[in-house]
């Protein structure tokens, strides 16, 4: 029979490219998403300034809550105790271990400043820095990297303006090095005092003496100390700390788009290779009439799978590779993965990819060959003309079931979930109604051309009307080209128009009690302490706040209503009622937010029972414990609760260890920008900005979470889209003998075009109708879930351009290839298989 499968190839090329186009489209995404979670994984990121210490330490990255079992990832520096050095350098192996302290030390760029670090001399010998002139740094001097001394001019013994600690500070230049550009190294002295953290260091080199077993020797060092000791590729992620943290979002967004993908490949693949031995019926029925065996039909269906799928797989190697760069270049761009990464694309996301597909296509075939292996010959003969059969109890049990969980979902989006955790759920959902419907697309086509076909039918004349009945009485083998046509729909609505509404009710949250009028912002690495005073005492400024977002938790009580990445701390200064702080008070004031207190969410202090005058155990966004007393609570949109702390307790555990924004409100009728303007241009590194800066920033993340969703989703639905074009194409080039047949009993060529056109207005408007109500199905729930309001945001346009693309697209594939066909003489078509 695998002969037969090779010989029959040729003859059946529109069925087999439609498939061969499927798998190469699916390989590709897959194998594309695959190199991204390898990335992510591996994170690699070659250490440059700490390349000749064998053994990076660092302080632990992560926190385990008390009682719980999700870990959270600190998004901040962690910082050493200096006493874990002296425990270190006792261990066996161990040469010595030198302290590393990093802090912003942005240099002067135009009319602005670069991003720089500062550092200790003594970590200068962790790192292939030599002095090629002058000394070591002195007090109040720097040694200068070549590259940033050629920038600056700068010249032994000459000055140079560096920001640090907010304030633009001169220091003598005392050495050059050669090395990694962008680092500058002050004096031990200095550096201990201008990190802002007495007693601790970023970061521990440790030097081994030769033929030390580094795994060992790391894995001692951990048991030694609460500490993170890392080796080979591994210490480049503490010079680019934000490497480490978005590892974790590259592998999430991998990981879910890759299943989605995986999903819609093997359901493309499988409705693309059911099409195909659909329009085989009379064949199959034939091979039946002369005697082959089911078990034989089944292996011919089978080989021909194989046949197709094992170089369609081999053939989407190259454009996955290329796609999985193109991502991984869109999300460095856009702040999502670190640029500093290696791209990884090696054997395992080949694998994921190849067997995805090679599964997809032999699993489709399988299902395929059991239904024409089994079917009686003079049956099958007489359905080929016209097939009417589609129910199975196995189909109808794996639809419903979908079908289910779609309806669990939006309950459980609708009555449990809230917030942004609202996509959890929803995601989901768009794919079990969407599969849900697919498998039972014979009956849910045929109900809904049952209530189009009237409204069509009253206004079309005869060539429409015939289509009308010709698309009602074959429904079953119409589902077909419906399906794909509702699934770009319905996932491409749904997918965006969740995005637009989490951004637009994120915005609204915030903006909602947010009372500043400008914001002075950093344009390096944060404001000076100082300049909130001076903000204060301009005339006409009623309030004033310096105001640091970081990330936190919650550890007693141990029933915070938070998820494993924390919650979202923001920092102000104690202020009254008419304060600039974008919370609404229902408990407390604010003028006691000074020390370890704390305000709560009402939800959360209802949830943990802590009113104000109790107190709660936090741990800060670089693992400091403290405890915190609650002296009041506010008022917060469902699912985008904040915690409210001292802007100065924030900013001292950040990694900049400064604010970077300074809320300003005036007093009524006063006008503060032109002082303020004034104050910004005489303090460097200093911008005034309006109300909707502050509010762009707040939802910057959401933004670029939402221009993910974008690049991913839009990769998809292009994929669908060649799977409508692929079926669409396949279905109206198998009718060749009907056209034939029609144009023997008289009709002409455009009346077929038209009947056509008839059929695919019907298919597109089945397709685009059935694709909104699973889209409305998942957005009704999530947007009740995450705003005030049960109806989703965002403009209207964006679902006009979907179904626009969804309807010319198979009007497109039903009447280009009808055209082609057409043009074969009548007989000839005629006596043409199907």
């Amino acid at each position: 029979m695998m002969r037969l499968a090779v010989r029959t190839l040729r003859y059946r090329k529109s069925g087999f490219i439609a498939t061969f186009v499927a798998v190469i489209f699916g390989t590709a995404i897959v194998l594309a998403c695959g190199g991204l979670m390898e990335t992510g994984i591996r994170s690699n990121v070659a250490p440059e300034r700490l390349a000749a210490a064998p053994i990076v330490v660092t302080g632990k990255l992560t926190h385990l809550r008390p009682g719980k079992e999700d870990v959270t990832h600190l998004t901040e520096q962690v910082g050493i105790d200096d006493s874990v050095a002296a425990k270190i350098r006792s261990l066996q192996g161990v040469t010595d271990v030198i302290g590393d302290q990093t802090f912003p030390a942005p240099v002067p760029q135009g009319q602005g400043f670069s991003k720089g670090e500062g550092h200790d001399w003594s970590a200068a010998a962790l790192a292939p820095f030599t002095l090629t002139s002058g000394t070591a740094p002195r007090p109040g001097g720097v040694v200068l990297d070549a590259t940033t001394a050629r920038d600056l001019h700068a010249k032994l013994g000459g000055k140079v303006n560096l920001l640090v600690g907010g304030r633009r500070t001169a220091f003598t230049v005392d050495g050059i090095a050669a090395g990694p550009a962008g680092n500058t190294f002050f004096s031990d002295q200095d550096a201990s005092r201008l990190a802002g953290q007495p007693g601790k260091f970023s970061s521990l080199g440790v030097l081994v003496a030769p033929g030390t077993d580094l795994k060992a020797l790391r894995k001692q060092i951990e048991k030694t100390a609460d500490v993170s000791a890392l080796i080979g590729l591994d210490r480049g992620q503490v010079e680019h700390p934000d490497a480490a943290v978005k590892k974790v979002v590259l592998i999430s967004v991998a990981g879910s788009f890759g299943g989605i993908a995986t999903m819609t490949m093997m359901f493309v693949v499988a409705s693309t290779l059911a099409l195909a031995a659909q329009h085989r019926q009379r064949e199959f029925a034939l091979l039946r009439s002369i005697g082959t065996t089911p078990g034989q039909v089944r292996r011919m269906i089978l080989g021909e799978a194989m046949l197709v799928s094992l170089p369609a797989v081999l053939a989407g190697v190259i454009p996955g590779a290329l796609l999985g760069r193109f991502l991984f270049d869109q999300l460095s761009k856009n702040g999502v993965a670190s640029p500093d990464v290696t791209f990884y694309q090696g054997l395992i996301p080949f694998a994921a990819g190849a067997g995805a597909a090679v599964l997809a296509a032999v699993g489709a075939a399988f299902m395929a060959s059991r239904r024409s292996a089994k079917i009686r010959p003079v049956e099958a003969l007489v359905e080929s003309s016209l097939q009417t059969k589609w129910f199975s109890w196995v189909r109808l049990v794996i639809g419903l079931l979908f079908v289910g969980g779609g309806l669990a979902l939006m309950i459980v989006t609708g009555a449990v979930m809230s917030g942004p955790l609202a996509g959890a759920t929803a995601g989901p959902a768009v794919l079990c109604w969407a599969i849900g419907l697919a498998v039972l697309g014979p009956l849910v086509t045929k109900l809904i051309l049952g209530i189009l076909r009237w409204p069509l039918y009253a206004v079309s004349r005869v060539n429409g009307r015939l289509a009308i009945l010709n698309v009602t009485a074959r429904s079953v083998a119409m589902s077909a080209a419906v399906m794909p046509v509702m699934l770009a729909v319905g996932i491409a609505t749904a997918n965006i128009y969740m995005q637009t509404t989490n951004v637009d009710a994120a915005s609204k949250a915030f903006t909602k009690d947010l009372r500043a009028d400008a914001v002075l912002v950093s344009t390096a690495s944060g404001l000076s302490p100082s300049l909130l005073p001076q903000v204060q005492a301009l005339k006409g400024v009623a309030s004033a706040s310096a105001y640091v977002t970081s990330l936190g938790v919650i550890d007693e009580p141990r029933n915070a209503p938070f998820d494993e990445d924390g919650a979202l701390l923001q920092g102000i200064s104690p202020q009254g009622s008419d304060g600039t702080a974008p919370v609404r008070l229902t408990t407390g004031s604010l003028e006691g937010l000074t020390g370890n207190t704390v305000a709560l969410p009402d939800a959360v202090a209802t949830k943990i029972q802590r009113p104000v005058g109790t107190s709660i155990k936090m741990t800060l966004g670089d693992g400091t414990p403290v405890e915190l007393k609650v002296v009041a609570t506010f008022a917060a949109e469902r699912g985008y609760e904040s915690i409210v702390l001292p802007a100065d307790l924030v900013a001292a555990h950040t990694t900049d260890r400064l604010a970077p924004q300074i809320l300003v409100r005036a007093e009524p009728g006063a006008s503060i920008a032109p002082a303020l303007a004034e104050l910004a241009a005489a303090t460097p590194g200093v911008q005034v900005a309006d109300r909707d800066a502050l509010i762009a920033g707040n939802n910057e993340d959401l933004k670029t979470q939402a221009w993910i969703n974008y690049l991913l989703v839009g990769m998809l639905i292009a994929y669908t889209a060649v799977s409508v074009v692929n079926t669409l194409a396949s279905a109206t080039v198998r009718r060749r003998r009907e056209f034939g047949l029609q144009r023997l009993t008289g009709s002409t060529r455009g009346q077929v075009l038209r009947m056509l056109t008839t059929e695919g207005i019907l298919v597109a408007l089945s397709g685009i109708v059935l694709g909104t109500l699973v889209a409305l199905a998942t957005l009704l729930p999530y947007a009740s879930a995450v705003s005030t309001s049960a109806t989703p945001s965002g403009p209207i346009w964006i679902y006009l351009i979907i179904i626009g693309i969804a309807f010319v697209l198979t009007m497109l594939s039903t009447l280009i290839p009808a055209t082609k066909s057409l043009s074969t003489r009548p007989a000839e078509a005629a006596a043409r298989a199907d």
